[in-house]
Parts: C-alpha cells; sequence; structure tokens
C-alpha cells in the first residue's frame, strides 16, 4: 500500500489520471491525498469532481480557495460567466449532490502513523498543530451544520490580517479560513499579507512565506500544501513540502509518494 499526495489538479483531468497510471495507482490498496483546489481554471474540472468522489475512502482531500468559492457560488444560487469551469459544475445534474459532498471536507487532514498534516495553503506560524486542527474544525463544524450558507457569505475578504484567540464571529471564521486556504506571506509576527501572490522577492518589506517565520510552532510536523503555483514546488524549507507545480498554467503535476518520499510528474498536455 502507497500514499501520494497529489498538488492542486485545477481541472486537469487527463493529467491526473497519467499521474496515477505512472505510478500505478490502484484504489483497492493505495489512497491519495489531495491538496484541494481540484476544480476551477482547467477544462475537466466536473471530471476531476466526480472520478474523486467516486474514489470514496480511497481518497482524502482538503478544501482548497476554489472548492470554497464554487460552494459560494452554489449555495448562493450565482452562475458567474467569467468561470466557466465553475459554471459546467454548477449547472451539472449532479451539482447538489457534489457540492454536498465537497461541503463535508476538512481544512486539515492528519495522519499519526505517516506523520504528515495536509492543507491547501499553510498554517499560521503561531499555532501549533494541535491548535491547528482545533481552529480547523471550528470552520468545518459551521460549514457541515445548518449556518452554512451564512458562513459562505461572509467568508470573503481580507481583514482581520493578524490572530487574537479574541476573534470571535464571521472575523474568527474568516482568518481562519484565509490561513488554511489562502495564505502565502506573513511578517514575524504572523500577520498576513493576502494580496501578494507572486514569487518570492515581490512581497513587501518585513513579509516572507508562512513557512519561513522565525520560530514558526510546527517546524518540526511535516506539512503537505498547494496553492502557490509560483513556487514551483521548490521549498527549502525541513518538513514542509510543496505541491502546486502549475500544470494549469503549462508545468507539471505532482504527486509525493509519503512513504519514502520519492516525487512523480507529469508534463502538462499540449492540444
Amino acid at each position: 500500500m502507497s500514499t501520494y499526495a497529489i498538488g492542486d489538479i485545477h481541472g486537469c483531468f487527463a493529467e491526473l489520471q497519467k499521474l496515477l497510471s505512472l505510478v500505478a495507482f490502484n484504489p483497492e490498496k493505495d489512497r491519495l491525498w489531495l491538496v484541494g483546489d481540484l476544480i476551477n481554471r482547467g477544462p475537466q474540472s466536473l471530471e476531476v469532481l466526480r472520478f474523486v468522489k467516486f474514489l470514496g475512502s480511497a481518497a482524502t482531500v482538503v478544501l482548497g480557495n476554489h472548492e470554497l468559492y464554487a460552494l459560494y457560488l452554489h449555495y448562493h444560487n450565482r452562475l458567474l460567466n467569467n468561470f466557466p469551469h465553475l459554471k459546467v459544475i454548477l449547472s451539472a445534474p449532479d451539482s447538489t449532490e457534489l457540492l454536498a459532498w465537497l461541503r463535508q471536507k476538512p481544512l486539515l487532514h492528519y495522519d499519526v502513523s505517516l506523520g504528515y498534516v495536509m492543507v491547501h495553503a499553510g498554517i499560521l506560524p503561531e499555532w501549533s498543530l494541535v491548535e491547528a486542527q482545533s481552529y480547523a474544525h471550528e470552520v468545518e463544524e459551521i460549514l457541515r451544520g445548518p449556518k452554512y450558507a451564512d458562513f459562505l457569505y461572509h467568508m470573503e475578504g481580507n481583514k482581520p490580517v493578524q490572530w487574537s484567540e479574541n476573534l470571535s464571529g464571521w472575523e474568527r471564521l474568516r482568518f481562519i479560513t484565509n490561513c488554511f486556504t489562502r495564505m502565502r506571506f506573513c511578517d514575524a509576527g504572523s500577520r498576513l499579507n493576502l494580496t501578494c501572490k507572486a514569487e518570492i522577492g515581490t512581497q513587501p518589506p518585513g513579509f516572507m512565506p508562512w513557512y519561513m517565520v522565525p520560530n514558526r510552532k510546527t517546524k518540526k510536523d511535516k506539512i503537505i500544501f498547494g496553492h502557490w503555483a509560483a513556487l514551483a514546488g521548490q521549498v527549502y524549507e525541513p518538513n514542509v513540502y510543496a505541491l502546486d507545480t502549475g500544470c494549469v498554467w503549462g508545468e507539471r503535476l505532482t504527486a509525493l509518494r509519503l512513504e519514502d518520499g520519492r516525487k512523480f510528474a507529469v508534463n502538462k498536455y499540449i492540444s
């Protein structure tokens, strides 16, 4: 049995199938970990979503920002023409079933036996793994409960920019969600900058990648994340594994085998 963590798929279904063939993935004995952003931008988002759902317990998914946005559009009955790949999902005959399935997915997954934790974007430097699990559960609980539509309506926005245990209500849930699904840069005080999305070196003074903040509490935890295609999978920090290698932008789709740390990748199909 092998466990393969795969970076942002973004609707690149053909490349996903090619990668699974490369590693001879067998859903009866192997397992997939998917870092979120299964959908949007790529041409076969609906096919990806249906396939992963079909895998059942063989696939473990954490929510990315694109899944959350699809949920927002679905539960607030909005079909936006400038998101054609999401529109295909939202207008599909099984859309309600697919989105209800997504709504049950976590923001953070941790496997004690394998020793890895998976999130879409990152873990706030001032949070321990135990704290991060607890905060992720706060969002997961409301997303799965009767107030999910209210949460989805209030989740968008860049503020607050700094954590406080005194945060409450939608601000607290929005900050937690932004950390797990949108974060790239923050400063030494764990203050977020959510507007800078490009390569390291383009961020404002005082900000750095979240995983490079001094005294980060999760330095000893093995963290798998995606979300940041500009990194091209290159992170020079122990116990941090960036798996978004920009397939939808014409680069590669990458898998990490957790049992031995070996990486596998396939190139983007060029039609």
